[in-house]
Formats: C-alpha cells, sequence, structure tokens
C-alpha cells in the first residue's frame, strides 16, 4: 500500500484547477461521499477523470431510510416508495487525498439536491446549513470546537464477546484508568503516528491528543471554527481514525459506551458566537463582562436540550453513557469550569468565552448534533430566555436526574418541540423520528445475555 503523504487541495473552485490536480498527481479515482442520517459515509466512486468532467451523478433517496443494521424502514412518503434520483453536487472547496488507499485516490463531500436544483431538507449537512442561516440572518456567526473521544480495541468478529484493549507496544493490554498519562499514550505510538500522518495529508489541525479515562480510550481535540467544516473535520476523522487503527492489527470505535464499567465517549462541543461583521465575540461586552445574549444562550440549551437529546444520543447504547458516576453528564445544570454539570463555561478570556454542551456522545451525526446543539442556543437568543442560577457544587451528586433516560423518552421529548422541530426542518424531523422507531422496534427483538443470566431460571 502506497500512502498519499502530501496534503491535496484546490486553487479554487474551477473546473479547471480540478483537471489540472488529478493530472498533476495522477489520480485514478474519486470517492463522492455524503453523510447519511447516522453520520455513515455513503456515495459512489468514479473514475477520477469522468469525475473531471463534473459529470452528474445520483443517489437514490431511500438512504435515508436504513436504519442502523441496514433495514428499510416503511414511510409514507412519494420521494420514498418511488426512490427518486437526488443529485450529488461536490463541494470542490472539501476535496482531500486518501492517504490510505492503494493508488492516488481523492475524496469529496457532496451535496444533495432534487433534480430541480432544490437543496434536499433531510439531507444532515443542509440540516446545518438551516440552523447556520438562521444566525446569518440576525448578523450572527456561531464558532464551535468539538473534542473526540474514541476507545482502541482488539479485533472482535463475536458480537457476544465483550471488547477488550489491544495489546500496547509493552505486550501488555491496558487495564484501569490513566487519564493523562504519557506512558499510555506510547503504548499506542504508531497508531498514533498514523493518525497524525492521515490528518496532515488530509488538511486537518489536531489541537491536541490524550490518553482518557478508560482502558485505550484517547481523545482527540479540534480547533475551533466554521461549524460547517468542523462538522466535515468530524466526519472525515471517524474514518481517518478506524483506518489508522486497522493498519494495526485493531478496531477504533465510537460507541458512546462500548465496555461495561468503564467511562463512555463524548463529542463535547465549545460553542460561541462572534457578530458577522466585525468578528467580535457577542457573549463579551467592552468591559469583558458575560452579555445578555451568553445567558440567553445558555437558557435555550437548558429548555430545548431535553428535546435534542435523541439527536445527541442517537441510539440505546448511547444512553449507558449518561448515567450517574461516569463522568458523563445527567443534568442540564450550567456552571463555571465544573464538569459535573451537563452546560460548562470554560475559565477564559472575554474573547474566548464559550459553553460546552457536554451531552452530545460520539456516536451521534456530527452534522446534526452541531445543528441541534446551536439550535437550542439559538431559540435561547431569539426568546431572550434567562437561565437558571448558576449551580455551584456536584451536580451529579446534588441533582434530579434532568434527561431522558432512554432512547423512547428522548424521541417523546423531541415530537412535542415544534420549534426545534420547525428550525430543524420537518422533513428531517418526520424521517428522524420514523428511524428512530424502527431502529428501537428492531433492538426490542433482541434478548439479551443479561435476560438470560437472571431471567432463564429465575422468574
Amino acid at each position: 500500500m502506497s500512502d498519499q503523504n502530501t496534503h491535496i487541495s484546490l486553487k479554487s473552485d474551477s473546473q479547471d484547477d480540478l483537471k489540472d490536480l488529478i493530472r498533476r498527481y495522477q489520480i485514478d479515482e474519486v470517492e463522492c461521499v455524503v453523510a447519511d442520517i447516522h453520520g455513515v459515509a455513503r456515495g459512489k466512486v468514479m473514475p477520477a477523470s469522468r469525475f473531471g468532467e463534473l459529470q452528474p451523478a445520483f443517489l437514490p433517496f431511500s438512504i435515508f431510510f436504513q436504519t442502523i443494521t441496514g433495514k428499510y424502514f416503511e414511510f409514507d412518503s412519494e420521494e420514498y416508495t418511488t426512490e427518486i434520483d437526488l443529485r450529488l453536487v461536490p463541494d470542490l472547496s472539501s476535496v482531500r487525498a486518501l492517504p490510505w488507499a492503494r493508488h492516488p485516490s481523492l475524496m469529496v463531500i457532496h451535496d444533495l439536491y432534487y433534480q430541480n436544483g432544490m437543496p434536499v431538507p433531510c439531507a444532515p449537512r443542509n440540516v446545518l446549513k438551516r440552523v447556520i442561516n438562521k444566525y446569518a440572518d440576525k448578523g450572527w456567526k456561531a464558532i464551535v470546537a468539538p473534542e473526540l473521544e474514541f476507545y482502541l480495541t482488539e479485533r472482535n468478529i463475536d458480537p457476544d464477546i465483550p471488547l477488550k484493549p489491544p495489546v500496547g507496544r509493552s505486550g501488555r493490554q491496558s487495564v484501569g484508568r490513566q487519564a493523562f498519562s504519557m506512558m499510555a499514550l506510547d503504548e499506542y505510538e504508531p497508531i498514533i503516528e498514523d493518525i497524525y500522518k492521515f490528518a496532515d495529508a488530509q488538511g486537518l489541525e489536531i489541537n491536541t491528543i490524550i490518553q482518557e479515562g478508560g482502558p485505550a480510550q484517547l481523545e482527540i481535540n479540534l480547533m475551533h471554527g466554521d461549524p460547517l467544516l468542523l462538522a466535515d473535520h468530524v466526519f472525515i476523522f471517524k474514518r481517518l481514525i478506524r483506518e489508522a487503527a486497522m493498519r494495526h492489527n485493531c478496531y477504533a470505535t465510537f460507541m458512546a459506551k462500548p465496555m461495561e464499567l468503564e467511562p463512555g465517549s463524548a463529542m463535547h462541543i465549545h460553542q460561541s458566537v462572534v457578530d458577522a461583521k466585525t468578528g467580535k465575540n457577542i457573549f463579551s461586552d467592552s468591559k469583558g463582562e458575560p452579555t445578555p445574549l451568553f445567558y440567553n444562550f445558555i437558557a435555550g440549551q437548558q429548555t430545548y436540550l431535553e428535546a435534542a437529546t435523541c439527536i445527541m444520543a442517537p441510539y440505546v447504547n448511547s444512553f449507558r453513557r449518561l448515567m450517574p458516576g461516569y463522568s458523563a453528564p445527567i443534568n442540564l445544570e450550567w456552571s463555571v469550569d465544573n464538569r459535573s454539570a451537563g452546560l460548562r463555561v470554560p475559565r477564559s478570556p472575554p474573547e474566548a468565552r464559550r459553553v460546552e454542551n457536554r451531552i452530545a456522545g460520539m456516536d451521534t451525526n456530527p452534522y446534526l448534533a452541531i445543528a441541534a446543539s446551536l439550535a437550542t442556543g439559538y431559540l435561547g437568543m431569539a426568546h431572550r430566555l434567562e437561565p437558571s442560577t448558576e449551580f455551584l457544587g456536584n451536580a451529579q451528586q446534588d441533582t434530579k436526574y434532568g434527561l431522558p433516560r432512554g432512547l423512547q423518552e428522548a424521541m417523546v421529548a423531541f415530537d412535542d418541540c415544534e420549534e426545534l422541530q420547525e428550525l430543524l426542518g420537518h422533513q428531517f424531523s418526520d424521517i428522524y423520528k420514523a428511524l428512530k422507531t424502527c431502529e428501537f422496534e428492531e433492538y426490542m427483538q433482541v434478548v439479551s445475555p443479561w435476560e438470560r443470566e437472571h431471567l432463564l431460571l429465575t422468574v
């Protein structure tokens, strides 16, 4: 396998520059990808010469009607029953090398449009664009910085066998909790080196990499920036990290709770808002003090994040992470520099004042999670909502459970919140509710080891 270690990008969005890049780097093929509702990359591969001509390419609408198991669910929609074609429109600013490919290849993120030229509302990238445009209408621009947590595990081809950490360079498996340990990071240095190498080849900037709380659990922090760009980066990183792990005979998993009795994996989202013209943080005033809009944003998250939890925690497994005692939030309290609260305000200079949403799991679709999180803050600012008083103390121990306890309860909260559905778009909301209902029904057909262990000969 020959790596493409050179960072490839277009000088402009012109077709001539695209053809020149394909010729200069002797590109063989191009992956045309979109994120489905789950955040899974779907699309087509075509010869680079054909892609360079920007010939039309299409995907059926039914890519949005697959559960995470691959089952298609019934949905009362002409677009589904007739399986109309949706047009793939490349975002040429997203052109990147595929450094793990056998032959020189590119990946290009696409947007989905109807053949009449209208964007498909339920496409996750378009859902995020819809929320970004709502901010723009107010003269605002959101800024985000996601944190990516994940586990490395031994290869596991039998789903009935619990996951185990991989063997590190010492010849031993990682055990116990070694948060921020440099020696624990060194155990998996070859994988981390490939993550850096692949990221560099794809033009992705890493802020920091740390050892997290679980065995072989790592965290990658990304630089702050434009929400759409950062959602693209998370989408790409999840595949990149998996590819790096595969090279070293192990898996990388982004399940929210892959191992019993170990911490879950989150995708914390740091959020701030700037004036679109001046670039100044609207959460701080001229004296460096918090503004009313800062508190309104927090209040919006407190008011609407319960309804958005089904997007932040999209699977049955997701709610195994949101449990007391595992460093994950169980409430929507806000507090300064307090990780027990669902909404943390890091200590920072006034120009960097921000709110960290700690609810989202790493199993979420990054486009949808960022869209939903920003949507809740937007509603708070638009309605001038007031937050609760700052929580002081341990919010896990001193508060009641303030989030839905499972996927079904979370879906009811989403269904009851017309404002959030309107902001994210009704086509997306209707499909998402039907999709998650189907997935829950699929899950309920499974008899778990716990049930066999404790009910088989007891009840």
